[in-house]
């Protein structure tokens, strides 16, 4: 049943996160944390060389404490702020070493495969052992029915994290774009925790208001970007909520753009390659492609906001 109650979050994460933009871009531009443009990339985003990045801290503040705060009475909140928080601090180092350290990939990729490993493990263990989570997969259009895949549950739980996170990440190129997609997909999640009786709508609720008071200053044109340790941990809130409702497979619906991004990287690697530098799209993640085709980066914002939003009704409808 919805309580006003489980509104209090989104107002609580969305004050913090406000409220916190004086204070960290300030210091995220004293410590030179300064995004830098590729020079392939598209042309209009070389001028915003030298914004601030790893702004992710603020709304991960602001739903650290959201979520402490409700974790007592909803205990499901959680392996989702375990997930939201592991990924962001994975995020943080690797930004830490680009953005400061000057070291241009970041962590190194074994590096960033065993950390991720070890905390999609964690996770795994944790809420297969100490909570009532089945993961069973509650199947779209069925009338609430699930299937329980036995043993395959491991491997594709590594997938479907591992999968979301890069979608999230991914997604995160364009002004606002991350931050609106995300917001509509965890208004999506609040719902259907409370149609399910799934105990997570606060944590849900912290993470829409966190993003709404981060699109204060994320909106084109942004003064700062939530970097990998935003986008990760917005990835490790989505799929880690996913899994507490037993709805992975929702993703597929409410996160379509995550999908699409991921795979228009995938055909785009992959075509190259087997054509010796032919492309199928004029620049991969897909938002660029849209841009480069003529879209302005809130044109962009809006369509595939717009886009979340109808795959969202849809998702709900499927339940």
């Amino acid at each position: 049943m919805f309580s006003v109650f489980d509104l209090v979050p989104a107002f609580i994460a969305f004050g913090i996160t406000a409220a916190l933009g004086p204070v960290i871009i300030p210091f995220l531009i004293r410590l030179k944390a300064g995004q830098t443009e590729r020079e392939l990339g598209v042309e209009a985003h070389k001028k915003k060389t030298g914004t601030p990045t790893m702004g992710g801290i603020m709304f991960l503040v602001a739903i650290t404490v959201a979520g402490l705060l409700f974790i007592s009475r909803y205990p499901r909140t959680g392996p989702i702020l375990f997930l939201t928080l592991a990924y962001g601090l994975l995020g943080f180092l690797d930004d830490y070493l680009k953005v400061v350290k000057k070291r241009s990939d970041g962590l190194f990729p074994l590096e960033k495969f065993g950390l991720q490993l070890v905390i999609i493990l964690v996770f795994g263990i944790y809420i297969a052992r100490f909570t009532d989570v089945s993961m069973v997969l509650r199947i779209p259009f069925t009338g609430g029915r699930s299937l329980d895949i036995g043993l395959l549950k491991w491997p594709l739980l590594v997938f479907a994290i591992g999968g979301t996170v890069n979608g999230v990440n991914f997604t995160d190129g364009v002004d606002g774009l991350a931050a609106s997609v995300t917001a509509v997909v965890a208004a999506f999640f609040a719902i259907a925790s409370v149609m399910l009786g799934g105990g997570v709508a606060p944590i849900c609720s912290a993470v829409l208001g966190g993003l709404l008071g981060f699109l204060v200053y994320n909106a084109h044109p942004a003064k700062v970007f939530m970097g990998d340790t935003g986008s990760l941990a917005l990835g490790g809130f989505v799929i880690g909520t996913a899994y507490m409702l037993d709805m992975p497979l929702y993703v597929l619906i409410v996160g379509l753009i995550y999908v699409v991004e991921v795979l228009s990287v995938m055909l785009q690697v992959g075509y190259f390659k087997l054509t010796h530098g032919k492309r199928i799209f004029k620049m991969a993640p897909i938002h660029h492609h849209f841009e480069l085709s003529g879209w302005s980066e809130t044109q962009v914002v809006a369509n595939f906001t717009t886009a979340t939003v109808l795959c969202a009704i849809l998702a709900l409808i499927a339940i």
